[in-house]
């Protein structure tokens, strides 16, 4: 049984998903990755245009709760907004909690192609991120 990886945002639309999405590519051979939020909205679907940008399918995914999660055990929680980190319940204190304050790629205005720039950001600072966590894991 590997490791469990969750990664945690408050609305579990873009940043978390992507997270999810990240991880399952760059180290789902050593650990089974999951990510909730602390309320369920749906999946952005700017996050699922721009994970496809880069061979990763987000377009089955749906947004979960962190109630789906709690009483078991994660190896890494992962909040990666401030928000989720303020509010996140307590787990074991085996589970090992890393923060990354990413900025809201939903919470840009502008044109389609502005909004769709924010989230490849945010994808793009998460791979660097993630992978630098692969090094370490």
């Amino acid at each position: 049984m590997k490791p469990k990886i969750l990664v945690l945002c408050t609305a579990n639309s873009a940043r978390s998903q992507m997270g999810e999405g990240l991880f399952r590519s760059e180290v789902g051979d050593r650990f089974d990755v999951f990510s909730a939020g602390t309320r369920a909205t749906f999946v952005r679907p700017e996050a699922v245009a721009v994970m496809a940008e880069i061979g990763i399918d987000l377009s089955t995914h749906r947004s979960k709760t962190i109630d789906e999660f709690l009483g078991q055990e994660f190896a890494y929680v992962v909040t990666v907004c401030d928000n989720a980190k303020e509010s996140c319940p307590v787990f074991p204190a085996a589970t090992r909690r890393i923060h990354w304050g990413l900025e809201d790629p939903a919470a840009v205005t502008g044109s389609e192609e502005e909004r769709r720039a924010a989230f490849r950001r945010i994808r793009d600072e998460l791979l660097v991120l993630v992978r630098e966590f692969g090094r370490k894991a």
